[in-house]
Parts: C-alpha cells; sequence; structure tokens
C-alpha cells in the first residue's frame, strides 16, 4: 500500500531526483555513501511515511541538507543548484522514489538487494523507456537477491547463528526455524515474538515481515 497519494508523487519523485542529483553532482558525495546517509536519516523514514512536509514541503537541496546535519553533524556549503538537464542520479531518484511509492517497501530493502552505485548503471537502457521498465527490471533484481526468508537474511547479516539467535531473543529456536523454513508464516506471529527478534537483530518489525 501506498503511503501517500498520487496526487503528491509527481513532486516527491521531483524532490528526491533532486535531492541526489545535488548531493552527488554539487556537494561532491559518492552515491553509495549519500544512500547510506540517507537510509540512517529521519528524512527516508518521513519518505516513506508518506509526511507531506517532506515529500512536498521542501527542496531536494533541503532535503540533501537535512540528511547530512543529521548523520554528518555538519552543514553542506554549496549552494543549492537544480539543474534543468536531468542527470542520471536525478533520473534514479525519480525512478526509485516511484518504485518505493508503488510496491510501499522500503528504501533499505531495495538498496541491499541493488545498492545506488549498481543501480545507476540502469540508466543509459532505461531512462527513456516507460517507468514500468524499471519496474519489472527491479522487480525480477530482487526476486533473485530475496530467495531467503528476512528473518534469516537479517539474522546472517548480525552473524548470528540459529541458536544464539534464541538465547539472545528468548524466542523458542523450533519457532526461528519454522519461521526461516517458511513453515510459519511469521507476519501472523505475535507482535511479542516480531518485537523480541526484532530488537536481537537491531532491525525494525517491519524489516521481518518484507520479502
Amino acid at each position: 500500500m501506498s503511503a501517500y497519494d498520487r496526487d503528491y508523487l509527481f513532486h516527491a519523485q521531483r524532490n528526491f531526483g533532486h535531492m541526489i542529483d545535488f548531493a552527488v553532482n554539487t556537494c561532491k558525495y559518492d552515491i553509495d555513501e549519500f544512500f547510506n546517509m540517507f537510509l540512517a536519516s529521519n528524512v527516508c523514514k518521513q519518505f516513506e511515511n508518506g509526511n507531506p512536509a517532506y515529500i512536498v514541503g521542501k527542496t531536494g537541496c533541503e532535503l540533501a541538507r537535512l540528511v547530512v546535519s543529521e548523520i554528518r553533524e555538519t552543514n553542506i556549503e554549496n549552494e543549492d543548484v537544480m539543474y534543468l538537464d536531468k542527470s542520471p542520479e536525478f533520473w534514479l531518484g525519480w525512478a526509485l522514489c516511484y518504485y518505493v511509492w508503488l510496491r510501499g517497501c522500503s528504501f533499505k530493502y531495495i538498496i541491499m538487494a541493488v545498492p545506488a552505485g549498481e543501480m545507476i548503471g540502469m540508466y543509459d537502457t532505461m531512462h527513456e523507456a516507460d517507468i514500468t521498465k524499471f519496474v519489472t527490471s527491479l522487480d525480477q533484481r530482487l526476486k533473485a537477491f530475496y530467495t531467503q526468508s528476512a528473518l534469516t537474511r537479517l539474522r546472517s547479516a548480525a552473524g548470528l547463528s540459529q541458536s544464539e539467535l534464541a538465547e539472545r531473543s528468548g524466542v523458542n529456536i523450533r519457532v526461528i526455524q519454522s519461521y526461516e523454513q517458511g513453515k510459519r508464516d511469521i507476519s501472523k506471529a505475535q507482535a511479542s515474538t516480531v518485537l523480541d527478534l526484532a530488537a536481537t537483530l537491531d532491525c525494525t518489525p517491519e524489516e521481518l515481515l518484507e520479502g
């Protein structure tokens, strides 16, 4: 389910594209470096929640400044620039914003599977095509990447065995195994179970329920 109405989508895509363009081409941040900052920022959370004050109420340059000031605790000194010619970075932000709106997934879910520096390589073949081509391609990439359950991926990323996760979270190891093997649907688990697992894995409950 989309976090905000389609009426906001054009402005959200434009502002998100300008944010990436400004951060990379004016402020000279590496694109993957900036995306890592963005994912850790409140701006990311507000965009995913569809907060109008962020998706339409701020320019792309303002969004980039907020990201850097929050994560790096420093201010961008460059003057605001929004180019008329749309760069590959602008296209990536524009297309990625659309995908998140359409699929209702998180930015982190996508970037974990296809890093921004890799995704921008799609520009040459897709920037003049209908956006549905980008959507289809990204769907395929995500499906190929997420062959394991979210719980398995997050547990592996945390460097924990199933028994270690069980011990630290207080969730029975057989329950963990059944979720990872698909014998039980974690989306139907008790809220306390999901919260205990998420706290142990240092992730959000939503991340456990994705994919």
